[in-house]
């Protein structure tokens, strides 16, 4: 699914094979032996807003800790970056993490993309009023299976940003095509500059992904309000809890929505009854080793240049240029 659209126009809802590919991978998700739906699918407006409120959280350390970092390591950041770039911010939100980079990068152009097109565009009206001076470009895309830029995003000097750990919704080698992709898009004097959860305790992880206010199961539970609008579900968002735990033996923290009661749930072309505690599976964040992000980023085709950590060594920045001998062939 590709639309564009400036600050001052929103884009439509898309051609109908976008939609129609949406519904199909839910349809496929949903009859799954082990029900799952993509983690994409918890981006409606409600559903960013929800991540907002997350990220405000005590227990939610990943956006502090991130901001930290590139609050006393900026002007390093921005030295080894460069100023002057085409700044791809994807899965941007409401801005705010790359708005916060720009006196420091000086991109001439930035290019917000996200799938949650209306919550992005509100965000890039705003963000253009306090900075006039920049070419600003919103892109709505489903980058996780395929990525591609309009015309009119600049070649030259491409610095795709992806803050915030979200590499880790991506299994390690989902996490290679697409770093691969991302290296087949910036050319041979562009880079990435990613942020990356650390594996860290238990303990923490499972307070970050279950807090005790239950935003983040407000969060997961939208999803399912989310998908009946998409295919016409009737999910009872009641019949239904969040799980969030640190799975230690993959790596990774899982979101999980558990059946309260035994439910038959319909939705167009498909239904399928639940039985009670049967669970789908809406998210995966992996946690990497440091050494493990470098050599994902190496074996893209890019070389790592700089990290940056936290005192803890909770999270890392990494930027990384595009290795000029290594190309990959990119993947649709």
């Amino acid at each position: 699914m590709l639309t564009s659209c400036t600050p001052d126009t929103l884009p439509d809802s898309g051609p109908h094979s976008a939609n129609a590919h949406m519904a199909d991978e839910l349809h496929a998700g949903l009859e799954a032996a082990e029900a799952w739906i993509a983690p994409k699918f918890l981006y409606d407006t409600l559903g960013s807003t929800l991540f907002e409120a997350i990220c405000e959280l005590p227990e939610y350390y990943p956006t502090r800790t991130e901001a930290a970092i590139f609050e006393h390591h900026g002007a390093e950041i921005a030295r080894a970056a460069g100023s002057g770039a085409t700044l791809v911010d994807l899965g941007a939100g409401n801005c705010a993490k790359a708005a916060a980079l720009f006196p420091l990068l000086r991109p001439k152009q930035y290019v917000a993309v996200d799938i949650s097109t209306d919550f992005m565009c509100d965000a890039l009206v705003r963000l253009r009023q306090r900075f006039p001076h920049i070419d600003m470009r919103a892109v709505g895309m489903d980058f996780s299976s395929g990525f591609a830029l309009p015309a009119d995003v600049r070649a030259a000097r491409r610095l795709f940003f992806y803050p915030g750990s979200s590499i880790g919704n991506f299994s390690p080698e989902e996490a290679q095509d697409f770093l691969r992709r991302l290296r087949a898009g910036c050319g041979d004097d562009g880079g990435v500059l990613l942020g990356v959860d650390l594996a860290k305790d238990k303990a923490t992880l499972d307070a970050a992904y279950d807090d005790a206010l239950g935003v983040t199961a407000a969060f997961n539970l939208n999803v399912l309000r989310h998908v009946n609008r998409l295919v016409g579900a009737d999910f009872d968002v009641r019949g239904w809890r969040h799980r969030g735990f640190y799975n230690e033996a993959r790596g990774r923290v899982e979101m999980h929505l558990e059946a309260l009661r035994i439910q038959e749930v319909r939705w167009r072309g498909g239904a399928r009854v639940f039985q009670a505690g049967e669970r789908i599976h809406t998210e995966n964040s992996y946690k990497y080793q440091q050494a493990d992000a470098i050599a994902l980023l190496e074996r893209a085709g890019f070389e790592a240049t700089h990290v940056w950590t936290d005192p803890r060594h909770w999270f890392a920045v990494i930027h990384a240029r595009a290795h000029a001998r290594s190309l990959p062939r990119a993947v649709h």
